[in-house]
Formats: C-alpha cells, sequence, structure tokens
C-alpha cells in the first residue's frame, strides 16, 4: 500500500523562485525509500513540502499533489500534518540546546490516538541513556542526531521524515544509526523518508531509490539497480574522475520504476 504519493509536484519560493518542478515520487508503508542528491537538489525542499514547514520559508507548493493515505495535504501548516502522523527529523541535528536529553523527548506531544513510551528511544539508542539530565548543547554531534531522530519518534508517526543524517559525522557513526533506523522500522513498522547527500549509506538500508538534480526526479529504482547504473557510479558513489554535474555531461534518462 502507498502510504505517501508526491505527484508532479512544483514548489516557489517568494512568489519567483521554482526550487522544485514536476517531482513525482512514492512511498510505500513499512518502506525505507532514500531521495539522494547532491546539496541543493530539492531534496529538503521536498521534504518541508511534505511535512508542512516550508509555509515558514516564504514557499509554497503552486503546482501537483501531496496524498497521505490517499488524501491531499499539501500547502497545510505543519501542526496539522504532524496530527496525521507525520514527523519530520530536520537536517543539522536541531534540538533544544537548553533542555536535558530526556525534557527533549517529554516535550514531544504523540500524534492523537497513538502513543509512546520515551525509555524505548534509550533502548534504539543506548548512548543517550547515561545522559538523560545533560543538556543537550553538551551532546556531541552524533549524540544530537540520536536525540534527533528520538524525539521524531516520540512522535509516535507513522511516517518518519529524515533530512541529511549523515551531515557532519564520522562514517562509523553514520553506519550505526542507518542500522538502528533499521531496527526501528523492523520493530516499531515506521515507515521512513530518508533524504540524504551520501548515496553510498543510503542504499544500504533503503529498499527504493530516487535521485534529484536541479529540483527534478532524474533516476529511480532499486538499491541494487541504482547502484549498477553508470551515472549513479560516476556521479554519486565516487565511480568517476571528477565530480561534476549531471547536467554538464548529459540529458538525464528516466529510469523505468520497478517495484517487482
Amino acid at each position: 500500500m502507498t502510504l505517501l504519493a508526491v505527484e508532479k509536484l512544483e514548489v516557489v519560493y517568494h512568489r519567483v523562485i521554482t526550487a522544485v518542478q514536476g517531482v513525482s515520487l512514492e512511498v510505500p508503508e513499512g518502506a525505507i525509500v532514500a531521495l539522494l542528491g547532491t546539496n541543493g537538489a530539492g531534496k529538503t525542499t521536498t521534504l518541508r513540502a511534505i511535512s508542512g514547514f516550508i509555509g515558514l520559508d516564504d514557499a509554497r507548493v503552486t503546482e501537483g499533489a501531496i496524498r497521505y493515505r490517499g488524501s491531499r495535504i499539501e500547502n497545510r501548516p505543519p501542526h496539522r500534518v504532524t496530527r496525521l502522523g507525520i514527523a519530520l527529523v530536520p537536517e543539522r541535528n536541531k534540538v533544544f540546546e537548553n533542555l536535558s536529553v530526556e525534557e527533549n523527548l517529554a516535550a514531544v506531544v504523540p500524534a492523537p490516538g497513538r502513543s509512546f513510551e520515551p525509555d524505548l528511544v534509550y533502548q534504539y539508542f543506548p548512548a543517550l541513556a547515561p545522559l538523560r539530565r545533560r543538556a543537550a548543547g553538551y551532546l556531541s554531534g552524533g549524540e544530537r542526531q540520536m536525540l534527533a531522530i528520538g524525539a521524531g519518534l516520540a512522535c509516535a508517526p507513522e511516517l518518519l521524515l529524515v533530512d541529511e543524517l549523515s551531515q557532519g559525522l564520522a562514517p562509523r557513526l553514520v553506519e550505526e544509526l542507518m542500522h538502528r533506523l533499521q531496527v526501528v522500522r523492523r520493530e516499531t513498522r515506521t515507515t521512513v523518508l530518508l533524504v540524504e547527500q551520501n548515496a553510498q549509506v543510503a542504499l544500504e538500508v533503503a529498499d527504493y531509490g530516487y535521485v534529484m538534480e536541479n529540483g527534478r526526479i532524474v533516476l529511480d529504482g532499486k538499491p541494487e539497480r541504482l547502484r549498477a547504473h553508470q551515472d549513479v557510479q560516476e556521479f554519486y558513489l565516487g565511480g568517476g574522475a571528477a565530480r561534476r554535474s549531471y547536467r554538464d555531461v548529459k540529458q538525464y534518462r528516466r529510469s523505468r520504476r520497478w517495484y517487482g
């Protein structure tokens, strides 16, 4: 079953700047779907459009649709989107720095009709357990990211939107966080849409992936298919001699979707 469907999405900033154009993607219930691309590709804009936070940036969905369980949700305010069961874990480890770890988790209100036991966060992220009373501002970058994901889970969402989980973190820690995300998905049946620049680690955990460039989806497929694609190898997996914009060297080819 498709939990989230984005259909020919167009997003305009300040009523004049088109940041995302014609984006379509699907997130099946229970899956981890990766949205890949370099900085500025439009990944975060797409995620904020889904979560409703785009309105805070003086931006708006001007065309297309965002459907959650079949109902249109584009341009709704973020608190209404959250009440539907969608939680955003934003980039740059945004937490309440003056609150302790446990206060950050206690500040989260689960979606109506759903519940979440905060102590489960310490089971998924054991490193946070001895830091319960430490102010979040004194946590390391990795610990902040754990807390940010934990706060998202405390919303008891059906769909978790994770923006740039790997940003600024050591490779070993990124691998551990990705593993924990898989455990969370398996044990809570939470669906995940993961925005990432690091295609290598994202494709290790994703069931399906989309590649964005310049505000458009240019490739999509199962992880093994994307990893085998020459363009993905060259521009996203380090197989090329130089990292250049995909659009600088060829026209994009849209891959046929394949969920089977």
